[in-house]
């Protein structure tokens, strides 16, 4: 099993590594200040921690969760080389810091441009594969939908980290939905949005999307 560097210490960032240690992964959790990550540190005993550089050169899988307003800066200021060659997990929204409207949050990015889209240009040789963005954090790790499988919406240009991607989801809990190409990326960044509807609206908080199929 592939060491696991999760770059993002806020709470999907760390409900992300202490998942990967209860599925048996050796991870590190990387912050800007490694003091704050004490806590998580106590809770999560065989974890690792350690600036976000750190967790990048400990992964050979990246989980790349920071706030979308700095994803793109903090891509750069971790070195680029360190992504090279490795599946880059992007959990990453681009959510502006303007206020919803409606209930319905805004991005800085167009229809026409992805997060994503924009990190893999950053970094060509990552393998960008955006996934765990679309549900809330309480239910990132094995959520229990009363035995109904949610589904996870999966896309990057590399097929071989889809895969790699897809092996970690099923894992998680969920039922992997490969979509294919980065420009898919946008219209899965855009079920963020539907998914914070009922709760800016109704406090409703609870919920995940689900593929039918007959």
């Amino acid at each position: 099993m592939k060491k696991i560097g999760v770059i993002g210490s806020g709470s999907v960032g760390q409900v992300l590594a202490s998942g990967f240690l209860k599925h048996g992964y050796e991870v590190m959790l990387g912050g800007r200040d490694v003091s704050k990550l004490s806590d998580w540190k106590s809770k999560n005993t065989k974890g690792q921690t350690g600036t976000f550089a750190d967790a990048a050169k400990f992964g050979e899988i990246i989980v790349f969760c920071p706030k979308g307003t700095a994803a793109e800066d903090i891509l750069k200021n971790v070195g680029i080389d360190n992504f090279s060659g490795k599946t880059v997990i992007d959990v990453t929204n681009p959510i502006d810091n303007k206020p919803p409207e409606n209930g319905v949050i805004k991005y800085f990015t167009s229809k026409d441009e992805s997060l994503m889209e924009r990190l893999q240009k950053l970094a060509p040789k990552a393998n960008f594969v955006k996934a765990f963005n679309s549900v809330g954090n309480a239910f990132m790790v094995n959520p229990d939908f009363h035995g109904v499988k949610p589904s996870m919406f999966i896309c990057g240009n590399n097929e071989n980290a889809r895969k790699e991607v897809t092996v970690i989801v099923e894992k998680f809990g969920f039922e992997a939905e490969d979509l294919g190409m980065a420009n898919a990326a946008g219209v899965i960044e855009q079920l963020c949005i539907l998914w914070c509807i009922p709760g800016m609206l109704r406090n409703q908080w609870t919920h995940a999307f689900k593929l039918l199929k007959i």
